[in-house]
This record gives structure tokens, sequence and C-alpha cells, in this order.
């Protein structure tokens, strides 16, 4: 390296520098760091020894100061420039002091670049922060020196509005490289009129004018050079767009005329200048069109489309050496991290970030891509973001092409520390190959992707036959009632064509109805030409189709299925295995999202994940968007329940822990329906002294299946809702105030409201207060000691068995010990046997005779005489026959475990706990695969009988024999 800069014309620069430093008394560092270092930023960068030889202050400046050593960062360049500025009294000298600053730094940032004194992170951040701190501290300049020429802009109402400027681009995400232009947009908050002037101005008028000169101060051409080119055309409607608009303008603006490439460009918008305030309010108004609220898929073609547009522009102007636009260049590495921010970033605010490296490792950690295909992006993108600062620290040039002379490329080689050109060339084709296959593997077109597919029924979508010869097509497909297929198809498409959908949809059913025909009669779907086979073919394609006629207004769903053939392979596949599936599918199409991925398709969460994914799923959304916050706990629980049921019906997991996912899904949609309602009524009433979220002195307590762990796919809630009644009578600490007891009582209506409204999604759950005291007479919440009194007192037998069931599932810990210990004491009164065993078999039979839909040919699962009822009867009978000498029966609220319990201390006669239980899980596994098939609670009359004779039999011994 040392024969190439001493060939170097730039030596000759340092020469004159040296010269002129030991006229000024200026020290040379003599150290061998130095001198190397100096030699490769010399051989590296003409515009430094070009500027040390023209303003050799410069460079003594930094050398005097020991800057060039140290990493000065964003606080240090913004101090730097506030004392540059101090003395500036108008434009003219606002702008020389800018420009030397900015020559001293870009001297000082491309010497440690140059030298491997500074890593790429820290270029890229004072390259950033040095544009952001010209920006900001120009405009504290320039918005007053305006005010007093003008008058101030005020709204409507009087209130002072300021400038906003937004970085976009590789500015807004602090990745600014080495002479690269600054992407401004420019708001302010509300249009209005300027006061105090001599004319009459609109706002407009006056930060058009703000913004002329703030563009001048920074990109115009002087004799001390420029500071930052600024380009201003990614605003709304581009040069034909006034430079700056209110922020009502710029709503209206994106929410009706923008295009999808806008969408790309403010990913990375940031506000760098202007009042924080109002910079978060606009960053607000901007995110909901950046990013969806449903999974976009439809980003992908968009992106496709964006980058053939890129290609056919590098090949029209020859720049295939490009190393950002070109085939594996930088903008390839962005695309693929702004495809996953476009489409799942409303969902997952984790990947709402700027930086494209810290875009890709948290691609990463959600198992988006791969770690291997991670740090082949990550190594890629950092050598050719070091690339391009080497190429634009010879000159202060933008440019992004590689050297044509073998000359400037073995001088390109040398500052990347390669031994000569070639080398070097291969490492960057290594990298950019590994770029485009990545790009490729993301980008590919669905069809390109699909390609080598088997046509088969595909071709009766796009190119429809006579009647006759489609049917015959379904008929040797295995279809059992060919023409009822094809008019279902004709129907399908009749619908389509009513919809009057628009071309982009089109397109989407044209690429995906083949695809979906043939993924019909796949190996997966259906593998035997059998009767059975042929009507999964039937009904799966009538329920496929009731999906698609769901969501053929939303292109977003059908670009899903599109771009995702594993998702329509699930899709396929679920319908033909459950009727529940598809049904509630349509009826809340964002469950379609949940195809996405098979690993989380078919491992459903536990209770600590439930609560992180929801934590994720509302924490986009303002404190004050109930509506939104009601719909994602929706999305949350049907997402949940939809996860569950895929891997039940394709035996991922085992039927006894089915209800405890579903459980744990409730319980967690009911906690935090209780902190919305909490908070909620917080806002208007302040709290009960003393109280907080957490110890809130309110409970919530599950009866039946969500008390006994016992939850299914179609259950609803039963809820009671207890409050500590202590100082029941103080009032509230807010604004508006309430007693404790009316604010514990509009808690709990509000906690009802949050779960059954119905929002787009439907409702959270279907609630049961039924079982509270008093019935549907009773106060919707009680006092835990009225309970308690209640219990001891007043409550019937039938409510002390639907106590064996209940549990706290959410609110105040300590009030839930309270709670327990009522309950133990009321399981564990002494009861007549006799007695509480009459009172439960006269209970079951008034059950059985009003709800039993048992008859000749089918079998209630339930209330059928050996039915599921009948066996939860016998085990609360147990619990309170004897509890008051066993309590150990009052731990548990499950059947399982009470059986379990039961005869571990040998209350049931023989073996009679283990044929119950294992009775119980048979019903109960059937009644769940009825759920799935959306079939009432019924099996054919021949089914279980087994079981059932089983159960009917330890009845009559444990209930009905009078010597028991």
């Amino acid at each position: 390296m040392s024969t190439a800069v001493a060939s170097s014309p730039n030596e000759n620069h340092w020469q004159d520098w040296l010269a002129w430093a030991a006229q000024a008394g200026v020290r040379v560092p003599d150290t061998p760091e130095f001198h190397q270092a100096r030699e490769r930023v010399w051989a590296g960068s003409e515009y430094v020894a070009l500027s040390a030889a023209r303003h050799p202050q410069a460079l003594a400046e930094l050398l005097t100061s020991d800057a060039l050593t140290r990493n000065d960062g964003a606080a240090t360049i913004n101090t730097r420039l506030q004392q540059a500025l101090a003395e500036v009294s108008d434009e003219e000298t606002l702008g020389i002091a800018l420009r030397q600053l900015r020559r001293t730094q870009m001297m000082r940032i491309i010497w440690r670049d140059l030298a491997g004194w500074a890593d790429l992170d820290e270029t890229l951040a004072d390259l950033s922060a040095l544009a952001e701190a010209c920006v900001c501290h120009s405009l504290a300049r320039l918005e007053p020196w305006l005010q007093a020429e003008l008058g101030e802009p005020h709204d409507a109402d009087g209130v002072p509005q300021r400038l906003l400027v937004l970085g976009m681009g590789k500015l807004g995400a602090g990745e600014l490289n080495l002479s690269s232009d600054i992407d401004l947009i420019f708001a302010y908050p509300s249009k209005g009129e300027v006061q105090g002037g001599p004319r009459a101005l609109s706002n407009e008028q006056f930060f058009t004018r703000l913004c002329q000169r703030l563009i001048k101060a920074l990109d115009a051409q002087t004799p001390e050079g420029f500071v930052f080119r600024v380009d201003a055309r990614l605003r709304p409607f581009g040069d034909a767009g006034p430079l700056a608009m209110h922020f009502d303008a710029l709503e209206a603006y994106y929410h009706a005329h923008a295009r999808e490439w806008e969408r790309y460009a403010m990913i990375k918008a940031r506000v760098i200048a202007g009042p924080p305030q109002a910079g978060a309010e606009l960053m607000a108004m901007l995110r909901p069109f950046v990013y969806r609220r449903y999974l976009d898929f439809g980003a992908i073609d968009s992106l496709r489309h964006l980058k053939r547009l890129i290609d056919q522009e590098v090949r029209r102007k020859g720049m295939a050496d490009n190393i950002k636009l070109g085939p594996g260049g930088i903008r390839e590495i962005e695309f693929i991290g702004q495809s996953f921010q476009l489409i799942r970033g409303g969902r997952e605010p984790e990947l709402q970030c700027r930086a494209i490296l810290q875009v890709l490792q948290q691609l990463m950690h959600k198992g988006l891509l791969d770690a291997e295909v991670v740090a082949e992006l990550t190594a890629a993108y950092r050598f050719l973001r070091r690339t391009e600062n080497r190429l634009q620290a010879w000159a202060d040039r933008q440019t992004h092409s590689l050297p044509t002379r073998d000359a400037e490329l073995e001088r390109l080689a040398h500052t990347l520390e390669f031994p000569d050109r070639a080398s070097f060339l291969a490492q960057l084709r290594t990298h950019r190959e590994k770029v485009q296959q990545h790009f490729d593997a993301i980008f590919a077109e669905p069809d390109q992707a699909e390609s080598g597919a088997d046509q088969g029924l595909g071709e009766l979508w796009n190119e429809p036959p006579e009647p006759a010869e489609a049917s015959a097509t379904l008929s040797r497909a295995g279809f059992r009632d060919p023409e009822h297929a094809w008019q279902r198809l004709e129907q399908f498409r009749q619908s389509v064509q009513r919809k009057g959908l628009g071309q982009l949809a089109l397109e989407r059913l044209q690429c995906l109805m083949p695809r979906l025909l043939d993924q019909l009669t796949a190996s997966d779907v259906s593998t035997a030409n059998s009767a059975e086979q042929a009507l999964t073919l039937d009904v799966t394609l009538d329920r496929v189709l009731h999906v698609l006629e769901a969501v053929l207004g939303r292109t977003a769903y059908l670009s899903l299925l599109v771009e995702r053939p594993d998702a329509l392979r699930q899709l396929t596949q679920l319908c033909a295995m459950s009727p529940w599936f598809s049904e509630r599918t349509a009826r809340a199409p964002v469950l379609l999202d949940e195809l996405l991925d098979a690993r989380r398709l078919f491992a459903p969460l536990r209770r600590a994940d439930l609560d992180a994914e929801l934590d994720a799923l509302l924490a986009p959304l303002g404190a004050d968007d109930l509506e939104q916050r009601m719909e994602r706990l929706r999305q949350f629980a049907q997402g949940n329940q939809l996860r569950v049921a895929a891997a039940d019906i394709t035996g991922a997991i085992e039927l006894m822990v089915v209800s405890d996912y579903l459980t744990e899904i409730a319980e967690v949609a009911v906690a935090r329906s209780l902190s919305l309602a909490w908070d909620g009524l917080q806002a208007r009433h302040g709290v009960p002294a003393g109280r907080d979220r957490q110890h809130n002195g309110f409970l919530v307590l599950g009866y039946g299946k969500l008390g006994g762990l016992e939850l299914g796919y179609h259950s609803d809630l039963d809820l009671v809702f207890l409050y500590d009644g202590e100082d029941a009578l103080e009032a509230t600490d807010g604004e508006r105030p309430v007693t404790a007891a009316q604010f514990y009582i509009r808690l709990g209506q509000r906690l009802i409201h949050i779960m059954t409204t119905p929002t787009y999604s439907g409702v959270l759950y279907d609630i049961d207060m039924r079982l509270r005291p008093d019935g549907q007479k009773g106060m919707i919440a009680r006092a835990l000691d009225s309970f308690a009194s209640y219990q001891r007192h007043e409550a019937w037998a039938w409510e002390h068995q639907a106590l064996v069931r209940a549990r706290p599932v959410a609110g105040d810990p300590r009030l839930a010990q309270r709670f327990a210990a009522v309950r133990r004491e009321i399981l564990c009164l002494e009861r007549d046997p006799e007695q509480i065993r009459t009172k439960v078999r006269e209970m079951r039979a008034k059950m059985r005779a009003t709800l039993d839909q048992s008859h000749a040919q089918q079998f209630d699962l339930k209330q059928g005489r050996g039915g599921i009822a009948d066996i939860e009867f016998m085990v609360q009978y147990a619990v309170l026959r004897w509890a008051a000498r066993y309590p150990e029966l009052t731990d548990w609220t499950d059947n399982i475990r009470l059986l379990e319990t039961l005869n571990r201390l040998d209350l049931l006669p023989e073996d009679t706990a283990a044929v119950l239980t294992q009775a119980y899980k048979s019903l109960r596994a059937a009644y769940h695969r009825n759920a799935l098939r959306d079939a009432p609670g019924c099996v054919n009359n021949d089914q279980l009988v087994s079981e059932r004779q089983q159960v009917v039999q330890c009845w009559d011994s444990l209930m009905e024999d009078q010597h028991r």
C-alpha cells in the first residue's frame, strides 16, 4: 500500500500543509499510528487532502483538539455547531459558519473512517447527527428572523405555529452516507394567518418562505461549498406540491392520493426539528398509513413492481455496477426488511424501527428470517455501505457506481484493505450473489414459486369448459357429486362478478383459484380414492369457497393466499377437517393470518406467552382507543382458539390439554378486559382509597367450565363478581366521585360491556351471570362478606354444587385468598349425607327433564343419562358429602383431579373413580370433536354405549342405592 500512497498526487497537498504548519507553529504528531493513518486517508480521499491544503487551519484545529482520535458523537457535534453559530446574525454569516463547520466535521469523519479508527456504525451515526444538527440549528435561527420580518403564524384559535421537519430515508434512519442528499418533508400543525406582520399572509405562505430559506442555507453552492444537498421531492405531490403542508392536508393526501412507494419512504421518516409534542402527533397520524392493522401481503407485489422499475432504469442506464440499485445491492437488502415491516409492522410494533440492521435482527428474533440469512444480509450490508462510503470519500461526490479504470479500482480495493482489485471484486461478487439469492427467494413471483405444479383442476377457473366436460374432470379428480361441485364453482364466479372487484383483486383471484383447485386434490388433503375422500373433496371445496366469499372485497387476504402457498395449503387442510374452522374464519378473516407459520399454528401458547402476545397487540394503540383495544382482544382470543383447534384436529396436542389452553386464553382475556374497565373508570371517577390496578379490591370468579378448567370451543363464561366491602360507602378520589360500592358495580358493568359488545370481529365471549347470589335479580357485584353470608344462610344446595367449580380468574390477589377461605368454609360444612344426595339427585332430574336432547336415534353427550353432567353431579355430591372430613377435596375445581383425590382417599366404591375418569375423557373427546364439526352435542345412539352404561351403573350405585 505504501507504493500506492507514494505515487498519489495527494502527497503534494500534504507537503503544502506541512509547510503551512511549520510556519504556523502547529505540531504534527510523530507516531507510526498517525503517519500510517494519514497515508491511508490521503490515498483514499482527495477531498480531505484538498481541504487540508486549501483550509489548513481546519486540519490544525482537529489535531490540536485531538478530535481525530475521539468518537465525538451527536452531543459533541451539537455543541460544536452551537459554538460555531454563536455569533451569526444574518443568513450570510449563517451560511459561512455552517459550511466551515461541515468541512471540519467531514474531514474528521472521513479521516476516522479511512484510518480504521471508526467502525461503520459510528460513521453513519456521526454523518446523520451532523445533518440533523445543521437542520435544527439553522431552523432555530431562520424561524425567528423570518417572524421578525413577516410576523408570527397562528391557527384559528390564536395558537402560534412552528415548522416541523421530517428526515426521510437514510437521515431518518440514522444511516446517512458520506456524500448523501438529505430528503426532507416540511409540515406545520394547522392552517391560519400570520399575525403582527406588515401584510396579510397565510401560514402556508409563511412556511413556504421559511422552507425556501432553510433549503438555501443548506443546499446553495457558495465559495465555501455547501452544507447538504436537500431533496424535497418526497413531499406530497412531489415538485408540484407545496413545500409545507398542515397536518390535515397531509392526512388527507396520505389517505386518498399517496402511492405505494410513499409507504416505503415513510418507514424511515423521523421528526428531526420542531416542537416534540407536535412531532409526536404528526408521527402518530402517519403511522396507520405506513403500518396497516392487518397483515398486508399486497406490499410484496408492490415492492416487486417497484424493484422491476428500478431494474429497468438500471439496465437502461447501464448501471449494473451500481452497488445501491444494481442486482444484490443495498436497495435489495432494504426491500427485504421493508417487505416484512409493511406486511407485519401494524401487528408487531417491534418491526416499526428505522435502521435496516435493527430490522434484520428483529426478523431473526421473531423467527421470520433464519439466523444464517440475517448474518449474510448483515455482512453484505456492512460491506456494501463501507464500499459506498469509500467511493464517496474520494471527492465528496454522491456516487454508487464502481470505477471503470483499473487504477481507481485498485485504490478503492486498498482503502477497503484488500491486496488488489481482483480479491475485492471477488468478495463483492459473493456478497451481491447472496443478497440476490435471498431477495429472489422472498420476492419470487407467485406463479414462479409454484412453477411445475400440476395444473389439473386449475384449468377449470381461467378456461372454464362446458358443464359436461367440467363434471367429467371433477369426477376423475374424485368428487362424489361433480355436477354440484361445478355449480358451486360457477356460483362463486358469479359472486365475484356481482362484487364488481377492482383490477388488482381480479388479478389475485386469477392467480389464486387455479392453485386452490389443484391444492384440493393434493396428497395431504385426500389420499385415497374412497367415498370418504370424495366427501372430503366436496365439502372442502364448499368450505374454502365460503371463506373466500367472505374476503373477496379485501385484497390483502387474497394476496396473502397468493404470496404464501403454505397458508393456502393449511387453509384447505383445516377446512377439510373442520367446519368450525371455515365458519370461524369466514366470520373473522383476520384469522387467516394464523396460517402463515405452521410452528405457531400447531403450537398453542401458554399463559406467559399469551400475556406477552396480547401486550404486543395492544402496544401500538392509544390508551383512549377503547374500541380498537376491544377489537384486538377479540382477534387475540379468536386467533389463539384457532391455534388450539388446529393443533387439536391434527393431533398435535392431547385432548386433556385442549381445555387447559382454551381456559388460559379466556383467563387472559378476562384479566385484560378488567384492566381496560378499571382504566376507564379511574379516568372518570378516580379509585377507592388505597386501591390500584393490581390491588383493586375486585375479584372475578369463574364458575362452571371456566372454573373447572374445562372450557370448550363454544363455551360461554359463567362469572361472578365480588369486591372488598370495607369502606364501601367511602367516595373515590376523582373529579366525579362515587362510593366504592357504586364504583365496583360500574366496574362489573363495564367489564361485561367490554367483553360482550360486538365489534367488527364479534363478541369476546358470551357472559352468563346467573350463578351470582339471587341469580338474575341479584346485584352485578357483591361484597365478599355479603357473599359469604349468603352462602352460609341462603344459598341452595345447587349453589354449593356450583361453588365446587368456582375459582378466581382475575382481580385482586389478596381478595382471592379471602375468597378461597370462604369457599373452603362453605364446602366443608357438615351435611347430612342422605339429604345432600337427595337434593343433588333431584336437581339432576330437573336438568335432564328440561335440557336432555336425547331420543331414539341420538344421545345428548352432556345431559343424557350416563353423560357428562351425571359425572359432574356425582363428583360434586362426593365433595359436599365428605369435604368436612377431608378438606383437601376443596383444593381443586376440575373433575379429573377431584376424582383422583376421591380415589386416593378411598371414598368411592372399588374402581368407580377410574371408570368415571375414563368415561369422562371419552365423552369430552366426543364433545370436542362435535364442536369442531359445528355439530350439536349429540352422537348416534350406538356410540359410546359401554362408557354410558358404566356411568349409569356408577350413578345407580352412588346416588340411588339407599344404603350408600
